[in-house]
């Protein structure tokens, strides 16, 4: 290895705190309640329990797991307390060989026989199948196999969106989108304390355990995270989703680090987000999954989102066409209307956006049965808002 490139990993790791190390303990020993549908009763699984089960059954059947890590808002919680995101999700990577279509099925089935160890006494166990485990409680289920990415994603269901969910990865490109959301805290010296000590953790007698920004600079990452700083490292890698965290993080009072790479930025998730989702019925799904399970607890926040990231497509938006670019708005403008009906919270008169008439097409029935559907639906019925549609 040379001291360069020895030079750059050094950078990209550092070892935690003794506060760190408490708040990621106490992440791992909350007991989270995974909800099931139907007569199925609700687990209660703490973190530390289902990572040590799950690791011992792929170990038992031959599956070796190199490590494993806590990764997103969990992890930036434990590096940065005040961070103004907090956390839902917990996320954890298993980083194993997924060798092949074998293997990805192994790893689901071990994941939903272990559910069955968090079932409360007294529920008979006999009858229950894979098949019934997972509609009961997976949310979640993902596979991506081609070149450049392998893993899959197993996400455990909470009514209140802090899923649990366990990411088995062999090769994984991108792991990060911005800064403040690319750290990934190694748990393995914190779980072989657990096993092989009997003595209780305390500032001067605890595990080390080690950080990692897949950003590149830990340091740097970190420094974004306390001054809410947005910046990222090749946007034009992003996934579509990147543009909705983007606009989640600017409501959360986080900045970009200059103008420029910001509209350079916008540009690029804007674009990505359309050849990710490029059918309007996609989008409405995306965007809709994305306001139910990131605004828990923060409902009110849902309108400014929908505003913030309404003003982001309209000014960074250069791979549309005219009428493609104005579904979109109107797509965003009739779920800003909704949420804000459904909280009976119409803006005071000095804070209502202006509005535009729209073209006579989007009045015609046989133009799109979505924009009479979004707007006639809703809850407030007034004559002003059937058919104008708010513009920035």
């Amino acid at each position: 290895m040379s001291s360069g490139h020895a030079l750059e990993q050094s950078r990209r790791v550092s070892v935690l705190s003794w506060d760190q190390v408490r708040r990621l303990d106490s992440i791992l020993g909350e007991s989270v309640p995974i909800h099931g549908r139907g007569n199925f009763p609700t687990l209660s699984v703490k973190p530390r329990q289902i990572i040590q089960v799950v690791r011992a059954r792929l170990e038992e059947k031959g599956v070796v797991v190199r490590d494993v890590k806590l990764n997103g808002s969990a992890a930036s919680h434990v590096l940065h307390q005040d961070n103004g995101l907090g956390y839902k999700d917990l996320d954890l990577i298993f980083g194993l060989r997924l060798s092949d279509d074998k293997t990805f099925r192994l790893v689901k089935d071990v994941v939903l026989d272990c559910l069955v160890d968090f079932l409360p006494e007294g529920v008979s166990r006999e009858r229950i199948t894979a098949l019934a485990l997972k509609e009961a409680y997976v949310q979640k289920l993902v596979k991506v196999c081609n070149d450049t990415d392998r893993w899959s994603l197993i996400s455990l269901s909470n009514n209140t969106g802090k899923n649990v969910e366990l990411k088995f990865v062999d090769s994984l490109r991108r792991q990060f989108e911005f800064s403040v959301d690319s750290f990934q805290i190694s748990l393995d010296s914190l779980l072989l304390f657990d096993r092989c000590s009997g003595t209780a953790m305390s500032e001067t007698f605890h595990p080390s355990v080690q950080g990692e920004s897949m950003y590149g600079d830990f340091e740097e990452a970190l420094e974004h995270l306390r001054s809410r700083t947005i910046a990222t490292r090749s946007p034009e890698e992003i996934r579509g989703g990147g543009l909705l965290k983007y606009c989640h993080l600017l409501v959360r009072s986080f900045r970009p680090s200059s103008e420029s790479h910001m509209k350079q930025m916008q540009r690029y998730m804007c674009s990505r987000f359309f050849i990710d989702f490029p059918d309007l019925c996609e989008q409405q799904r995306k965007l809709e999954a994305y306001l139910q399970n990131h605004f828990v607890g923060i409902e009110h926040k849902r309108y400014e989102y929908l505003l913030t990231l309404r003003q982001v497509v309209d000014e960074s938006t250069v791979c549309l066409m005219g009428h493609e670019r104005r579904q979109t708005l109107a797509l965003i403008s009739a779920l800003a209307l909704r949420v804000m009906a459904e909280h009976n919270a119409i803006p005071a008169l000095s804070n209502i956006t202006c509005y535009y008439q729209p073209a006579p097409y989007v009045r015609d029935v046989n133009f799109s049965n979505y924009y009479v559907a979004q707007v006639q639906s809703m809850s407030v019925r007034s004559n002003s808002y059937q058919t104008w549609l708010p513009c920035s």
